[in-house]
């Protein structure tokens, strides 16, 4: 059983910043690439921001500058810093990766989502 658990979310003012965290736990043997995707009231889900193992790294175009992902693969955990919030940014975050299970095959896992909210 993989578990991937969220925090970080909250309330901030346009201009301010949150940095989320996501980590996997459970019967893992490896982890490829890990990612946030959000959800916007109404929308469909879109990619964030992803990093591969080997750090490599992707960003959608309308947080490049802004945000940075990051991981700590002795910990299983994927981080978000978002600065310059805006408005439109206001989310229900969720975390990804691709992971092999110790007893299982290769396969996607989400996390449960944190609220994210810009407004003043």
């Amino acid at each position: 059983q993989v578990q991937l658990v969220e925090s970080g979310g909250g309330l901030v003012q346009p201009g301010g910043s949150l940095r989320l965290s996501c980590a996997a736990s459970g019967s893992i043997f490896s982890i490829y690439a890990m990612g946030w995707y959000r959800q916007a009231p109404g929308k469909q889900r879109e990619l964030v921001a992803a990093i591969t193992s080997g750090g490599s790294t992707n960003y959608a175009d309308s947080v490049k500058g802004r945000f940075t992902i990051s991981r700590d693969n002795a910990k299983n955990t994927v981080y978000l810093q978002m600065n310059s919030l805006k408005p439109e940014d206001t989310a229900v975050y969720y975390c990804n990766a691709d992971v092999v299970p110790g007893t299982s095959y290769r396969d996607g896992y989400w996390g449960q989502g944190t609220q994210v909210t810009v407004s003043s």
